[in-house]
C-alpha cells in the first residue's frame, strides 16, 4: 500500500504560475535591453540605485494607498519570524524614496536622477506579457518640481523605446492637479458618478467608495460614455499646476515628441500628482485599430507619507521588459559581452586538451571572441560545427601542435591553413579580415 503521507509531500517539478525560466537568447535579449536603456539613461545624467527586493509591507501600503489593486489584491506580503510583516517589491518608487530618506540623500545636490532594473512581483492573473514575476526598468528624478524634469523623464523613456525599435509612439498626458485642489475635484467627480451608478460596472460601484479617481481608469465599455463626459481635473487645478502642465507640453512640442491631452488619464496609484502620462502604440488588425499602453509614469511627492519634513517633489516612470520583448517590433538586442566569434578553437587528443585552456585564456586576454567545444574529439565534427556557425577561421590544436607550441589557423572559406606559433597567435588573428 502506498504511503499517503509521502505521496502528499511529493515534490512538484514545475515552476510557479506566472514565472518563467530564462536561458540563452531570452536571457541575452533582456540583458541587451537593459544595457541599451542604461546607456541612454547614463547619457542623460541618471545614475544607478539598487534597493532590496524585500521591504517592510508598510513602505508600500503608505506609498501606494490601501484602496489600490496593488495593495488589496496583488502584493505578496507575509510575516517573517522575529521581524515585521514584509513584502516582495510590487513597484520601485516606494523603496527608492525610502532609501533616499534613510540614507540622507536630501543633503546631496538636488535633483537626483536614478535608474534601477530588476524583478518586481505582483499576484495577478498571468497572461501574455503579464507575469507574477517580471522585470522592470525604472527612472526617477527626486528633489525638483521643475517642469523640465517631467520632460526629461518622458524624453528618456521615448528615446529608450525608439532604440528598442518602436515607432509611431504617442504620449497620452494629463494633469491631475495638486493634493490641495484634489479634494474639490474628487468631490465633483463623485457627485457626477453618483447620478449614473446603476449604469456603471461592479468595480466602479466599489471604487466610488474608496478611490473615485480610479473610475476614470475603467476599461469596461458600459462605463466609457460616462467617463468621457466626466469633469476634467485640469479645470480644478491650481494656477501653479496649470502653468506647470503648460510648460511640460511646450517642452514636448519643442522636442517634437507626439502627444495628446487625455483628460481621463489618472494612473492607478495614490501618490501621483500634477503630470501623469502613458506611452501608447496603435496597432492595425485588418479594418480595426487598437491601442496598447506600453508604459507610464508621472509626478509625485510622497514625503509626508514617509514622515519627511521636507517636500520631495519627484517624477518617474517604469518600463516592463517582459511585456515589451514579446511585441513584434522590439529589436533583438544582444549584450556587449556577446560578440560573434572570429575563431573556432578545435583541440585533438589529451595532450592538446591539457594546454587548450591556456591557449583560450591567451585569446580571452587579447579580447578575441572564440567558440569551442572541449568535449568533442573528432576533427570532422568540430570543423562541421565551425562551418554551421559560419565562423571564418578555425584554430586546430593537436598533440604535435601542443608539443611544438604552434596552432594551425584554417581559413574556412578558402580552405587554406597556416602554422602559427602560440606566442604570435593573437597578433596573427588581429590582422585577419
Amino acid at each position: 500500500m502506498k504511503n499517503t503521507k509521502d505521496s502528499a509531500q511529493a515534490l512538484t517539478i514545475a515552476r510557479l504560475k506566472g514565472t518563467k525560466d530564462l536561458r540563452n537568447e531570452d536571457y541575452y535579449q533582456l540583458q541587451g535591453m537593459f544595457e541599451k536603456a542604461q546607456e541612454i539613461s547614463e547619457y542623460y545624467g541618471f545614475k544607478p540605485i539598487e534597493t532590496p527586493i524585500i521591504e517592510r509591507s508598510g513602505i508600500y501600503e503608505k506609498a501606494l494607498g490601501g484602496a489600490t489593486d496593488v495593495i488589496e489584491k496583488e502584493m505578496y506580503s507575509f510575516s517573517v519570524k522575529g521581524s515585521d510583516r514584509v513584502a516582495l517589491r510590487p513597484e520601485y518608487t516606494a523603496g527608492i524614496l525610502r532609501s533616499y530618506i534613510e540614507n540622507g540623500m536630501v543633503t546631496e545636490p538636488q535633483p537626483l536622477l536614478l535608474y534601477s532594473y530588476g524583478q518586481v512581483f505582483r499576484h495577478e492573473n498571468p497572461q501574455l506579457g503579464r507575469l507574477r514575476e517580471f522585470r522592470q526598468f525604472n527612472l526617477e528624478i527626486l528633489g525638483t518640481e521643475k517642469s523640465i524634469a517631467d520632460a526629461l523623464i518622458i524624453k528618456t523613456t521615448y528615446d529608450i523605446l525608439t532604440e528598442f525599435g518602436f515607432e509611431d509612439l504617442i504620449i497620452d498626458i494629463n494633469s491631475i492637479g495638486d493634493s490641495d485642489t484634489r479634494a474639490n475635484y474628487i468631490k465633483e467627480l463623485t457627485n457626477y458618478y453618483k447620478k449614473h451608478l446603476p449604469n456603471l460596472c461592479k468595480n466602479c460601484n466599489e471604487r466610488i467608495k474608496t478611490n473615485p479617481l480610479r473610475m476614470l481608469d475603467c476599461k469596461d465599455e458600459a462605463c466609457a460614455p460616462y467617463k468621457d463626459k466626466a469633469p476634467q481635473s485640469i479645470n480644478y487645478a491650481s494656477t501653479d499646476a496649470r502653468k506647470h502642465f503648460k510648460e511640460v507640453l511646450q517642452y514636448l512640442e519643442d522636442l517634437e515628441i507626439p502627444f495628446r491631452i487625455n483628460h481621463t488619464l489618472v494612473r492607478g496609484l495614490d501618490y501621483y500628482k500634477r503630470t501623469v502620462f502613458e506611452v501608447v502604440k496603435e496597432y492595425t488588425d485588418g479594418d480595426k485599430s487598437k491601442e496598447i499602453t506600453i508604459c507610464g509614469g508621472g509626478r509625485y511627492d510622497m514625503s509626508k507619507m514617509f514622515g519627511s519634513k521636507k517636500d520631495i517633489p519627484s517624477v518617474g516612470t517604469a518600463l516592463g521588459f517582459d511585456r515589451l520583448v514579446i511585441m513584434p517590433e522590439c529589436a533583438k538586442l544582444l549584450p556587449k559581452i556577446i560578440k560573434s566569434p572570429k575563431v573556432y578553437f578545435i583541440q585533438l587528443g589529451f595532450e592538446a586538451k591539457l594546454k587548450s585552456l591556456h591557449v583560450i585564456d591567451i585569446l580571452r586576454k587579447a579580447k578575441i571572441p572564440v567558440h569551442q567545444n572541449l568535449s568533442k574529439d573528432s576533427l570532422g565534427t568540430q570543423l562541421g560545427m565551425a562551418e554551421d556557425m559560419k565562423i571564418p577561421y578555425a584554430l586546430i590544436f593537436g598533440q604535435k601542435e601542443a608539443i611544438d607550441g604552434n596552432v594551425i589557423v584554417r581559413d574556412m572559406k578558402k580552405h587554406t591553413q597556416e602554422i602559427v606559433p602560440i606566442t604570435k597567435l593573437c597578433e596573427y588573428i588581429r590582422q585577419l579580415k
